[in-house]
C-alpha cells in the first residue's frame, strides 16, 4: 500500500464526504478515497462488518464506525449533524459503490444542505457505468435502480420507460428477475438485454440476449444483478400483417411459442418482428 503523507491532508475541509467503495474487487478504490477514510473522525457504514473488511484490506484501522442504514437513518441523523456542525470530517460509505444511489444517505444530505454544511463527492466504481460501458448499447442512458415492491408500480413504471428510446439500467434481485421477466418481455420485446452478474469479482459473468428470447433464458441467477436494456431495435421492414397473417397467427398460438410464431411468419414475409410480437401479445392478453 502507498504510504499516506500527513502533509497531503491539510487541504481537506470539514464536512460530509460521500465516498465510493469497490463494487466487488477490493482493489478498485481510489487513492483519494483512502486518504479521506484515513482522516475521517467518523465513518457511516451501511454494514460495519462489510466496511471493516474494506478498511482492513487497505490498513485503515482504529476508526470510529457507526451503522447507518435505511432502518436507522432518522434516528442517527441528529448525532451526525452535530458532529458536522463541530467541524468534523465525516465519511459515508455503502457496502458497494456510491452511497445515496439506491442506498441510504439522502435524508442526511437533505438535512445538511438546509444547514449549509459542506458536502463533497469522492467518486469511484459504479456498476451502472461498468455495465453500460460493456453493453455496446447507446451511451445515452437512464438509470432506474431497483424495481418497486408492488406489482402495479412495476407495470406503471415499465410502461412509462418503454416509451423512451434510450438505454435503461436496472438493479434487481435474481428472485425478482425470474418473477418479473414476463413484464420485461411485455414492455421491452423490441430490445436487447445484457445481464451482468458479480461485476468485477472472480466469477463475473455477462449474458446477452434479445428480450423476446427471455423465456428461454435458463441460467440459475443468484444475488443482485444489473440489467441493461438497449435502445429500441431498428426495423427496416415495410410489409405489415394482413388478415391472412393474423388468421395464421391465431391458429399457431394454440401450439407454438411467440418466439416460434415470429420465426414462422417471417419465413415467407418480411414483416416487422415487433409487429408480429405485439399482435401475439395482444391476442394473449385477450384471453
Amino acid at each position: 500500500m502507498i504510504p499516506l503523507d500527513q502533509n497531503e491532508f491539510i487541504n481537506f475541509k470539514s464536512g460530509l464526504y460521500v465516498v465510493s467503495t469497490p463494487i466487488g474487487n477490493l482493489m478498485d478504490i481510489t487513492l483519494n478515497a483512502l486518504k479521506i477514510l484515513k482522516i475521517s473522525d467518523l465513518i457511516l457504514c451501511e454494514d460495519t462488518r462489510v466496511s471493516k473488511k474494506i478498511l482492513e484490506k487497505h490498513h485503515i484501522r482504529n476508526k470510529q464506525l457507526i451503522s447507518y442504514h435505511k432502518f436507522n437513518e432518522k434516528k442517527s441523523l441528529q448525532k451526525v449533524v452535530s458532529l458536522l456542525e463541530d467541524k468534523k470530517i465525516v465519511s459515508i460509505i455503502s457496502d458497494a459503490g456510491t452511497p445515496c444511489i439506491s442506498d441510504p444517505g439522502s435524508i442526511l444530505i437533505n438535512e445538511i444542505v438546509k444547514k449549509k454544511i459542506n458536502i463533497f463527492s469522492i467518486p469511484g466504481p459504479s456498476s451502472v457505468i461498468s455495465a453500460v460501458s460493456i453493453s455496446g448499447f447507446s451511451d445515452k442512458f437512464i438509470f432506474y435502480g431497483f424495481f418497486p415492491e408492488k406489482l402495479k408500480d412495476i407495470k406503471k413504471d415499465l410502461e412509462i420507460l418503454s416509451k423512451l428510446n434510450l438505454t435503461i439500467v436496472f438493479f434487481i434481485s435474481a428472485k425478482k428477475f425470474k418473477k418479473n421477466s414476463i413484464y420485461l418481455e411485455k414492455f421491452f420485446f423490441d430490445r436487447k438485454l445484457l445481464i451482468c452478474k458479480e461485476l468485477t469479482k472472480m466469477y463475473e459473468e455477462h449474458f446477452r440476449l434479445e428480450v423476446s428470447d427471455i423465456k428461454d433464458f435458463k441460467v440459475d441467477l443468484r444475488g443482485e444483478i444489473t440489467l441493461v436494456l438497449s435502445e429500441k431495435l431498428k426495423d427496416e421492414s415495410n410489409t405489415h400483417l394482413d388478415e391472412k397473417d393474423k388468421s395464421k397467427i391465431r391458429k399457431l398460438m394454440k401450439k407454438l411459442s411467440i418466439k416460434d410464431i415470429v420465426t414462422e411468419i417471417k419465413k415467407n414475409k418480411d414483416i416487422s418482428k415487433k409487429e408480429i410480437y405485439k399482435y401475439c401479445l395482444d391476442l394473449k392478453n385477450e384471453k
